[in-house]
């Protein structure tokens, strides 16, 4: 079944390479540091779907029971990727100040703006700033952002620290929205009441701009967003009081180029972030969309499977530093739910979730995306996933949707049948039943290496590999390559009564054992065991990537260096 409808008509539009976006992908985390941007369509009319245990290493000592060498050299990249930011630039913000570049806007007590609906944010432009300030009680507003900044003048929202190191709290329930934003959510009453009902923060063009409009180069930093859900009212730009709806997010982006949404606690909503691509064209697609530093708790709808923490479709897409934590309590939704083409998701912490992370197809700009060599690799490195099993798999790769037939733009024709590169994760899988992979047909590949699979001793049945059911003409199960990784011994492909056609190949590489190799409070490896030292070489054809961040037990990035006479298996370095 699809999760929305569309009602808008589609064109093919725009091709980026795979080396441009690995490009992107090297350089993304600068943009912390000089704030971000980005753009997407109106889309009006349509209804949308579905990180301080450890510190760096010093050259005197490791931990291991050895000297620690000089780092070994990484594969000679082409192109070279841009050097490691600091960590500061990774999680934590620029002082929220003014840019200098445009207008300044402080909201706050005592400031020139006392609350959000006082904000011109319909007349926001490159440069400006808008600073909100620690008040003793939620600021309960709501806004659209269309500004149009640029890579060295961007737009930024941005949350100054209270004392306390608290964050400004935006808060759904109750929010009032700015009357003179009457003509902007949408050029119809039908479009305004949908793009208003869906979030607390949106980023689209205003309803007055050309179709082809879209915001771009807007960052949005260090606030508290919270509470947009169905069981929640807020006042409309009309001054009417209105109920969200069940499919939303506490910041939804309709469309923008170089959006930066960083460093916030976002919780109770339907969900924490959406980005939206359609194939009217490349300026109607989030493109170069960087969610990072974030903490996300409490999102989903009680009983209902479209609703995820965050959900994103994009073109360039990097995930990354984030706290996933666990969905509201009966929400059957996914952590990481993206229809992305050049996804990286890397050093997040990943809690429950049916699906941990649930990477499957383009369905709302399947043209674009097809003609794009980057949706056909996504790279998922250096995370750490805690799930109870029972639930569903922790990765899931392909497609949802099924029963279609070739040619078609829905269901298996446009699944994602490339390569899903799994390295240098940790997983700590809880329940009675557990199962790592799902990919959805043999057309689908996963190369696996490097990673800690550990299986919680009430885990009784341990499958590396689940079926998916699709229609006719489809063979289930993909084709999953095994590297160097650590298993809890016990483990199997699937159980006998459910066998999963594909190809598992390379179980012999496997290091297994009955306890655990690693502290599973603060990741790190134990002294001695197997995964020490055990990982192979970084592949050439992944140059750049490598992973050179991890969280320790805070959740806090620290750098990861080589130690010893390789990188250790899983996400975190002893």
């Amino acid at each position: 079944m699809l999760e929305h409808a569309h009602d808008l008509p589609r064109d093919a539009r725009g091709a980026r390479s795979l080396a441009t976006l690995t490009a992107l992908f090297a350089s993304a985390a600068a943009l912390l540091a000089g704030c971000g941007g980005g753009s997407s369509d109106d889309g009006e009319g349509s209804a949308a779907p579905r990180a301080q245990v450890m510190a760096a290493k010093t050259a005197g000592g490791n931990g291991k029971g050895k000297t620690a060498p000089a780092p070994a050299p990484a594969p000679a990249p082409a192109p070279a990727p841009s050097p490691a930011p600091a960590p500061e630039t990774l999680v934590s913000m620029p002082a929220c100040e003014p840019s200098g570049k445009g207008r300044d806007y402080p909201v706050g007590p005592g400031q020139a703006y006392t609350a959000l609906d006082q904000v011109p944010w319909e007349s926001l432009k490159a440069g400006d700033t808008v600073r909100i300030f620690p008040s003793s009680t939620p600021y309960a507003g709501k806004f659209l952002i269309a500004a149009q900044g640029t890579a060295d003048a961007p737009v930024r929202i941005c949350g100054v620290r209270a004392a306390d190191g608290s964050r400004p709290v935006i808060d759904g329930n109750g929010a009032t929205t700015r009357a003179a934003l009457a003509s902007a959510y949408g050029s119809s009453t039908y479009a305004s009441d949908i793009h208003q009902a869906r979030s607390v923060i949106v980023i689209k063009p205003l309803a007055t701009q050309d179709w082809t409009a879209y915001p771009q180069h807007v960052q949005i930093d260090g606030l508290k967003i919270q509470r947009a859900h169905p069981s929640y009212t807020f006042r409309d730009a009309s001054g009417a009081t209105k109920s969200y709806l069940q499919f939303g997010a506490c910041i939804w982006v309709e469309r923008g180029h170089h959006i930066t949404l960083a460093d916030n606690e976002i919780s109770d909503c339907q969900m924490a972030i959406f980005s939206k691509s359609t194939d009217d064209g490349e300026f109607a697609q989030t493109r170069d969309l960087r969610i990072a530093g974030n903490h996300m708790h409490g999102h989903g709808i009680a009983g209902s499977y479209t609703e995820h923490t965050t959900y994103t479709q994009s073109v360039g897409a990097v995930i990354e530093f984030n706290h996933y934590g666990p969905l509201r309590a009966g929400a059957l939704g996914n952590s990481v739910k993206d229809r992305s083409a050049g996804l990286v998701v890397r050093y997040n912490r990943i809690e429950e979730g049916a699906h941990a992370i649930d990477l499957v197809e383009a369905e709302d700009f399947p043209v674009t995306a097809l003609a794009l060599p980057a949706y056909r690799t996504t790279h998922v490195i250096g995370n750490q996933i805690r799930k109870t099993g029972d639930t569903g798999s922790v990765i899931h790769y392909g497609g949802d949707h099924y029963g279609s037939s070739p040619g078609a733009l829905w269901g298996e024709p446009i699944y994602r049948k490339g390569t899903l590169h799994l390295q240098h994760n940790t997983f700590q899988l809880g329940g009675t039943t557990a199962w790592l992979l799902q990919l959805s047909t043999t057309e689908e590949t996963a190369e696996v290496r490097n990673n800690i699979v550990v299986y919680a001793d009430s885990v009784t049945q341990r499958n590396l590999r689940m079926a998916q059911e699709i229609g006719a003409g489809w063979t289930s199960g993909g084709i999953v390559n095994l590297g160097i990784n650590w298993v809890s011994s016990g483990w199997q492909d699937s159980d006998i009564w459910h066998p999963v056609p594909g190809q598992l190949n390379g179980t012999a590489a496997l290091i297994s054992g009955s306890s655990a190799p690693i502290d599973p409070a603060t990741w790190i490896p134990l002294a001695g065991s197997a995964v020490i030292d055990a990982a192979a070489p970084w592949p050439v054809e992944l140059a750049g990537l490598e992973p050179t961040w991890q969280l320790d037990a805070a959740g806090m990035a620290r750098p990861r260096t080589i130690v010893g006479a390789a990188r250790d298996l899983g996400a975190v370095e002893r």
